[in-house]
């Protein structure tokens, strides 16, 4: 009698639907990388899932939250910081972990984002930054260099528009926590993740990432494989660098690191403090 071997799982199946799988990402996206780095993140804090919620957008990363085993949001495009904070005010126990990409969380909801780190509303935030809408064909967004090619600033021309800062924009819109690393240093940026969960106030981590069929192939960039070493040639890591000088140059400097981590009042506290004094 032959003995059946035994299956052998993921790690960390245990927080992954597998009865969505398989991903509906193309080969080569950075947008499954990222997935495991929540994943450990929370398994490595020990996190109780049902006390954890996973909020995304629309587009490729905007998925995300529903592959989770745990309480999600998919919600409308642009949305996902504000229902997040409709559900860390409801409730504060929450451990609220938004994932979306940059169109999502910077253009159509770049308002939303601007307002949470001002708030200092305790919620994580992770930006997979791909630099165009890859899901709806690859047009560019508040990310995409200048002159870059996208379906929406084709050649000879290329994107007319000067890109946002997301890191500058977080630190100087007022979150506690910051910090930038590429796909490729998927360590550090798990442990940045987990920094962010554990901190009170509001927590920014952008991801930079790959998407090779629609940015990296209108700019001739390389498969998924080249586009990631190219990510981790250029990467340059510079903790504690006062984040207006945190620059991103596709092709020569990606300044990664974390740059912000300071204590103010969050939110829901103040918000919790307030109240019960009006009712004492």
């Amino acid at each position: 009698m032959t003995e059946t071997a035994p299956v052998l799982k993921h790690p960390m199946a245990k927080y992954i639907r597998e009865d969505r799988q398989p991903w509906i990402y193309c080969p080569g996206c950075s947008i499954g990388i990222a997935t495991n780095m929540i994943a450990r993140a929370i398994d490595n804090l020990g996190l109780d899932m049902n006390n954890v919620v996973v909020v995304s957008g629309i587009g490729c990363t905007g998925r995300v939250s529903g592959y989770f085993k745990t309480g999600t949001y998919h919600t409308t495009h642009g949305r996902a910081i504000a229902f997040a904070e409709g559900v860390k005010v409801a409730n504060p126990d929450l451990e609220v972990i938004v994932v979306s990409g940059d169109g999502d969380l910077a253009a159509i909801g770049g308002n939303h984002l601007i307002h949470a780190c001002r708030r200092n509303i305790d919620i994580t935030v992770v930006c997979l930054n791909n630099f165009n809408y890859g899901m709806t064909g690859g047009q560019f967004g508040p990310t995409t260099e200048h002159e870059r090619y996208s379906q929406t600033s084709p050649r000879p021309i290329g994107n007319v528009e000067h890109p946002f800062n997301l890191v500058k924009l977080a630190a100087s819109s007022g979150a506690t926590f910051v910090a930038r690393w590429t796909a490729i240093q998927a360590r550090r940026a798990t442990r940045s993740i987990q920094k962010g969960i554990a901190k009170e106030g509001f927590s920014f981590i952008e991801i930079i990432g790959a998407c090779p069929t629609a940015y990296g192939r209108m700019n001739r960039l390389g498969d998924g494989v080249g586009m990631h070493k190219h990510l981790l040639e250029v990467a340059e890591i510079q903790n504690g660098l006062p984040p207006h000088e945190a620059e991103l140059i596709y092709d020569t400097r990606i300044v990664c690191g974390e740059f912000v981590d300071i204590v103010k009042p969050e939110y829901t506290r103040v918000l919790r403090e307030k109240t019960s004094k009006m009712r004492g």
